[in-house]
């Protein structure tokens, strides 16, 4: 991205959004437009067609989403589906109509099947049915996806599609009900390990299978692929490693100091078995990821204590 670019970060003050923002300020890109919801609802295209035609952004950063965890995604399917969709479809459309050079569209690794071969490949995608909890949701991310790929086709509109994995870090959001489970086990672990609480539940049976990467990581690849990626085919993102529920949880409560009981609600949905993503294509683009697991979910807890977010949990 050559200096006087403009670049439109959507989302750009939510978790990945500012991630993506501070990793364009590293890189020394060009201006960088992040409106707030108040500035420009992305939901309404007579407001995103406005904020295309005056400011000209010549990349786009797709990263506005409604997100959360098994609970939000099971529980707001209709808002997940519309919402997403009126999202992507306006902003696409529109950076293409007003003449953006270049789109980076982040999708989810929840579009693929729920019973995919793992590691997960790109090629995997529609080769079976997927995670009902979070159906709404992948659908939603399936669709910008193929648009995507639809204006590259047809006009010859050069959007990219990268497809994360499962991601944490500073500015997540850590509400018990609609955030992920990285945020939701360490609110929990630092509320138990301040109430002097003798046990911690956490939710489904701890068996499943998760890759987590950081937020950070992910920025720096998003800004790796706009600059050297212009291929049609989706891009995996991610650590390619995995780790149970349980120890995670164990993971987190020893970040947080949390010493009590860890028990386990098998009443509660445990989602996919296991989701960990082939990451060949984009490490043979010449990208990998750097802050391990444990180094992110320190950092992740100390931005957590010295955010205010902590006290206001309490």
């Amino acid at each position: 991205m050559r200096p006087d670019a403009r670049i439109f970060v959507a989302g750009g003050r939510g978790l990945v959004g500012s991630a993506i923002v501070r990793a364009l300020a590293r890189s020394g890109a060009g201006a960088v437009l992040t409106p707030t919801r108040a500035e420009v609802d992305l939901r309404d295209r007579v407001q995103v067609d406005r904020f295309m035609g005056t400011e000209q952004p010549t990349h786009v950063f797709l990263a506005a989403a409604m997100v959360g965890g098994i609970h939000a995604n099971n529980t707001y399917r209709a808002e997940f589906m519309f919402d997403n969709l009126a999202i992507q479809t306006n902003v696409i459309d529109s950076a293409y109509r007003h003449g953006a050079e270049k789109l980076l569209f982040l999708g989810s690794s929840c579009i693929y099947p729920k019973f995919a071969d793992q590691p997960i490949r790109e090629d995997s995608l529609l080769t079976g049915p997927l995670e009902p909890t979070n159906e709404a949701y992948a659908i939603a991310k399936i669709a910008g996806m193929k648009m995507c790929e639809a204006y590259r086709h047809q006009y010859g509109f050069d959007a990219i599609s990268a497809m994360p994995t499962n991601l944490y870090g500073p500015g997540d959001n850590f509400d018990l009900e609609n955030s992920h489970v990285i945020p939701a086990l360490m609110r929990k672990a630092h509320e138990a390990k301040v109430t002097g609480a003798a046990e911690m539940t956490v939710w489904g049976s701890g068996a499943p299978r998760r890759e987590f990467c950081h937020v950070d990581d992910l920025a720096e690849a998003c800004v790796f692929l706009m600059e050297s990626y212009d291929g049609a085919d989706p891009v995996n993102v991610g650590v390619g490693e995995d780790i149970t529920i349980r120890d995670l949880a164990t993971l987190i409560c020893e970040v947080v100091g949390f010493e009590g009981k860890l028990t386990f609600d098998a009443s509660k949905p445990d989602g996919t078995p296991r989701k960990v993503m082939d990451v060949s294509r984009i490490r043979k683009l010449g990208w990998s990821a750097k802050i391990g697991l444990k180094e992110g979910l320190a950092a992740t807890y100390a931005w957590y204590c010295q955010s205010g977010a902590a006290q206001a949990a309490e």
